[in-house]
């Protein structure tokens, strides 16, 4: 640290001031050398490694992330539809043997996307059929169990319960879903049919 002292006299004493100028050499006796050290360097690209290696695993983890969650989010389309199929069918159709398939599979991209793109001159609707001719992604085995409902005895010959079970693997960790609902003999399938 370097002190200039100024001495000012007054009218009536002499009464010091300090000026005081600071600065700090790094350095030492190097003189002006602006350069950095190996040491610092070392320990920059140190700091500078780890970032980049926390940013890259961060980048991964969300991509594995990203991947379950669309998985989780298909399985639960599929569940889905096979429920609101079925809450379609007759009574009849449901307590009949075979009519509802107990296994089947799905693909995490279909291979037949049908969208309605207008109607018909006569009123029906007009479909577009998008076909990729080949299922890739994930396959998903369901199963589909229609069983007698876990309810009061005066209820029981009219519900039916049924469970749609999913099972997949994601690299090697195997993964399972399953949705159930209750079906009634006066349910949805008379008020849209009828």
């Amino acid at each position: 640290m370097v002190a200039n002292v100024l001495l000012f006299s007054g009218h009536s004493a002499l009464q010091p001031i300090f000026i005081v100028k600071t600065g700090l050499s790094i350095r030492g006796t190097l003189g002006n050398s602006r350069a950095f050290t190996i040491v610092e360097m070392v320990i920059a690209m140190a700091i500078i490694g780890i970032a980049f290696v926390s940013l890259y695993g961060g980048i991964a983890s969300s991509f594995g992330v990203l991947s379950v969650a669309r998985e989780n989010l298909r399985a639960n389309q599929i569940m889905v539809e096979k429920l609101e199929t079925i809450r379609l069918y007759h009574w009849d159709q449901i307590n009949s043997n075979g009519f509802i398939a107990p296994t089947f599979t799905a693909s995490f991209f279909p291979t037949v996307i049908t969208n309605v793109i207008g109607t018909n001159p006569d009123g029906t609707p007009k479909y577009i059929v998008h076909t990729n001719g080949t299922s890739s992604g994930v396959t998903y085995y369901g199963t589909v169990q229609v069983t007698n409902a876990p309810v009061s005895p005066q209820y029981a010959s009219s519900m039916k319960m049924v469970n749609v079970s999913l099972t997949w693997t994601n690299g090697n960790v195997p993964r399972r879903r399953s949705m159930q609902t209750l079906i009634t003999a006066n349910g949805l399938q008379d008020y849209i049919f009828n």
